[in-house]
């Protein structure tokens, strides 16, 4: 099956849900072969077939905790194995290829366990690197040239630390040597390797990690993120059933979003295209003809008008007060240098005259913690008050065109207010392009639905 030249060039990443079973690798192979433009696809381990089912990178931690244990490689592997040949079954791949495959799992899991760190990561590589072997396959049995390609073999360099690598700057110029390639080029995302070759894992949302860092090294017309939903929404579904989706956004909102608790990237993950100005275009794999979500450097507005409205749980607020404290040179940065002894980050610290708010993540202010950063604010700054409350949600209301927008805010605490909800805090950016709102986080829900009643309704 040939393909047309195009002069454009797209990066497609495809999550594990959208590559769970053999069903769904023939959809990818379908959508990869409908645009010649999609020409380097980015592949995640498979996911979940169903919510009971457990995904590849997780069977696979399981089975290097059981080698640990002292199971044997066999036993261990057992459960991947099978997976990955009831697919290459479905998608009639060769016996010799899925063979090749299986014996690469069993020598990734019965590597050397001596520095766990390593053999860890070792171990979670090799579902991406596994399912990109039979994507692969599945493109070539259709008779097109397809390769996969390696992230040692292409030059992803990472930095040594296991489990939460950095991309290190060489791998961009080493990448870009992709765009040149013939065919399609399947790469395994997730991980890449150290200067001495050992294979490392990025965090959280690894596979966005390696398709954005592609998309930017080969200066990509556009970063496809094939997912399993329709689009970004204007609120969670799981909050509004009939939530708006959200035909175009900024980064800058994106990024608003997705730090109040928009669960579609991780903000981190999408740095390098955003870095590169390359536009992002989020689409569902089960339904390719739906136009998604393109988030853009910028995009034409409509002044007043609010793009979507997030809420993020488990926050909690010291409140600190001190008559005069706005005369007291220095007083906030001693404050917040405590937290920084303490090894505690804040999120935001909203002020008056004569006390001071710092609001920080509940799960890391535990109460040891609290013990401590209390007694050491009594002691070192002598305040007045200094209390804690926990239980705190904060609402994002993002939109380019709120700036400049009179009575925005009068809207939001009407809105509020006739939901009973009390404002514990607000705030509004700098950027002008959001307004923050501290509820009791048994409001949260109630006070997400008035706001999307009052700006979206």
């Amino acid at each position: 099956m040939g393909r047309k030249k195009t002069s454009q060039l797209k990066v497609c990443k495809f999550g594990g849900t959208s590559l769970a079973d053999a069903n769904q690798i023939s959809k990818v192979c379908d959508i990869v072969l409908s645009d010649p433009a999609r020409k380097i696809i980015v592949v995640s381990a498979p996911g979940k077939r169903n919510k009971q089912d457990i995904k590849v990178t997780d069977l696979l931690i399981n089975a290097a905790h059981a080698r640990i244990h002292g199971a044997g490689v066999k036993e261990a592997t057992a459960p991947v194995c099978e997976r990955f040949r009831q697919i290459a079954r479905d998608l009639a791949i060769e016996e010799s290829i899925i063979e090749k495959i299986v014996m690469a799992i069993e020598a990734s899991i019965g590597s050397d366990m001596h520095h766990q760190g390593k053999y860890i990561d070792r171990v979670k590589a090799i579902g991406e690197d596994s399912n990109a072997k039979v994507v692969a396959a599945a493109l070539q049995k259709r008779g097109v040239e397809a390769n996969y390609v390696s992230p040692a073999e292409a030059g992803l360099l990472l930095t040594d630390e296991y489990g939460n690598a950095q991309v290190l700057p060489d791998s961009y110029k080493n990448l870009a040597l992709l765009a040149k390639r013939k065919g399609i080029i399947i790469f395994p995302g997730f991980f890449g390797v150290t200067q001495n070759n050992d294979i490392v894992t990025f965090p959280r949302g690894g596979s966005d990690i390696t398709g954005a860092i592609i998309a930017a090294a080969v200066k990509a017309d556009v970063y496809e993120n094939f997912t399993d939903v329709d689009s970004v929404y204007a609120v969670d579904p799981r909050i509004v059933a009939d939530a708006m989706p959200i035909e175009e956004l900024t980064y800058r909102e994106m990024r608003e979003l997705s730090y109040a608790g928009f669960g579609v990237f991780h903000d981190e993950a999408i740095a390098p295209v955003v870095k590169a100005e390359i536009p992002i275009c989020i689409k569902n794999t089960n339904k390719p003809e739906m136009p998604g979500t393109r988030i853009v450097p910028e995009r034409k507005f409509v002044p007043g008008k609010v793009v979507g409205i997030a809420c993020g749980d488990g926050f909690c607020t010291i409140f600190v007060s001190k008559y005069m404290m706005n005369r007291e040179i220095g007083f906030g940065r001693r404050l917040l240098q405590i937290l920084e002894e303490e090894g505690l980050s804040y999120e935001h610290t909203p002020s008056g005259i004569d006390n001071i708010s710092v609001i920080l993540k509940e799960n890391v202010f535990t109460e040891e913690k609290e013990k401590c950063v209390i007694n050491r604010i009594k002691k070192e700054l002598d305040v007045t008050d200094v209390s804690v409350e926990k239980g705190l949600s904060l609402i994002m209301i993002v939109g380019e065109g709120m700036r400049y927008t009179v009575g925005l805010a009068a809207r939001a605490t009407k809105a509020l207010a006739e939901a009973g909800v009390n404002i514990e805090m607000l705030n509004q950016g700098s950027s002008e392009i959001s307004m923050m709102f501290g509820v009791k986080s048994v409001d949260s829900l109630k006070a997400v639905k008035a706001l999307y009643s009052e700006f979206f309704n």
